[in-house]
């Protein structure tokens, strides 16, 4: 796998990358890690750990709590809920870690573990690191300290924690969802009971779809990766809007009455906008990656609100929120997030708000979202190519000069090397589907030339 970490966690296919052996290490080693760098000083130490719905996170879950409890940690297992629920109640109950076993949209034969520190937020870089060298070096024959009689962890199953969890976004809510019928789309994943619990608790009359996990079927057509079946479902039932959730909830995008998608930067735009109306939209300003439309900048720039762009990445998002004291961020995918009331992304939550928005407002969906158009956006995936030389090439440089000449203001360039793959994503926007696809094509062949 190489290095374990990615900048979700440990990812990979269960049972194959992601074993038993190796997510009982992991936890083991963060124990360790966390107890050296001074997190367990003076009590005994506590996890919370949760999973989505995937058959493997049964005996991944079985696993971490093993080496969690061995390590001479309290677990208490919340069971299948949403990534953003642990992070919260990682939170809320004073716990020293949290543990969430998910894959998110990926296909269900993945699976990953993600790491919270105490208080919900992301394990720093330096720690992620630190465990996975205290994790090899102790795979590779140096003993663990283990503790015995009392000294082992004890497991307890929390089962209060969705309806904390429910509590919570509940009353964050600026107003109620009385009158709004919507349908969600639960991706067969973690948000399940969640979501329908809390919109049905906000007042809203709901139709749900993709709320029958197995285990099997987490993402399977259905969710924010396949909105088809939202879209049909919001026409067939006269709905307000749809949701859809991915598997473990810390997206959200949506569908107009009309079935229209929502993307992940309208949500941002019409959430920004409310916010500002609150007063809680500090400095007037929204964090986003270098990927969101163009549509969306300009359309906060004609609304008076700033807009800081950020690396492609929820995790980069979050740091420059954190650094500078934004109250809201995302990603054109649907990963939203509203720091005062949420640690990460938080699927059930954004849904929550966007339809606060409608019901505060009268207004539809569809006329909130008019507030930006989105460009369009053409990107092309050329492979086979040497993509650590996209910044050096003189020849690229001056094929993307010629090509931002040529689109103007009402048009972009972005030129983005793969991180995992030896390929370079050519994305670019113009006014004009035609003028995007005649660029684009133009610019990829330029990268084959000058980069093959």
């Amino acid at each position: 796998m190489g290095r374990l970490f990615g900048t979700d966690g440990v990812r990979g296919v269960a049972n194959a990358d992601l074993t038993a052996e190796l997510a009982l290490g992991l936890s083991v080693a963060a124990a360790h890690v966390l107890a050296e760098a001074g997190t367990f000083e003076g009590h005994r130490p506590t996890a919370v750990v949760g999973r989505d719905p995937r058959a493997s996170g049964e005996f991944l879950e079985a696993a971490v709590v093993a080496g969690l409890a061995s390590a001479g940690v309290d677990v208490l297992r919340v069971g299948v809920l949403p990534t953003p629920a642990v992070a919260h109640l990682t939170a809320a109950l004073g716990a020293d870690l949290g543990v969430m076993l998910s894959a998110s949209h990926n296909a269900m034969p993945d699976n990953g573990i993600k790491f919270f520190a105490r208080g919900g937020h992301k394990l720093a870089d330096d720690l992620e690191d630190r465990i996975e060298s205290v994790y090899e070096e102790h795979r590779t024959g140096a003993p663990w300290e283990r503790p015995t009689g009392a000294g082992v962890g004890r497991v307890t199953s929390y089962d209060q924690g969705l309806d904390q969890y429910v509590a919570h976004l509940i009353g964050v809510l600026p107003n109620r969802l009385d009158g709004l019928r919507i349908v969600l789309d639960e991706a067969h994943g973690a948000a399940a009971r969640v979501s329908p619990e809390a919109f049905a608790r906000a007042g809203a009359e709901i139709v749900t779809i993709g709320a029958s996990p197995d285990g099997l079927n987490i993402n399977e057509g259905c969710g924010s990766t396949h909105l088809e079946l939202l879209r049909a479902a919001v026409v067939e039932h006269g709905a307000d809007l749809g949701i859809a959730h991915d598997g473990d909830a810390d997206r959200c995008l949506a569908v107009d009455h009309t079935g229209a998608e929502v993307d992940g930067d309208q949500i941002l735009a019409v959430l920004a906008l409310g916010m500002r109306e609150r007063g809680v939209l500090r400095r007037d300003t929204v964090v986003a990656t270098v990927m969101s439309n163009l549509g969306f900048k300009l359309a906060m720039e004609r609304e008076g609100l700033r807009f800081v762009q950020t690396a492609v990445g929820d995790r980069y998002v979050l740091e420059e929120m954190k650094a500078n004291g934004y109250a809201l961020g995302g990603e054109q995918s649907g990963h939203v997030i509203a720091l005062d009331h949420a640690t990460t992304g938080d699927g059930t939550l954004t849904g929550l708000l966007l339809a606060a928005r409608v019901a505060e407002t009268g207004r539809s969906l569809k006329e909130l979202a008019a507030v930006m158009e989105r460009l369009p956006q053409v990107l092309i995936n050329v492979p086979d190519v040497d993509r650590t030389r996209v910044r050096t090439s003189t020849e690229l440089a001056t094929a993307v000069a010629d090509a931002e000449r040529e689109l103007g203001e009402t048009g972009r360039v972005l030129l983005r090397p793969s991180g995992t793959e030896p390929l370079v994503r050519v994305m670019v926007e113009a006014a004009d589907i035609e003028q995007a696809r005649s660029v684009a094509g133009r610019l990829a062949d330029v990268v084959k030339s000058a980069l093959g």
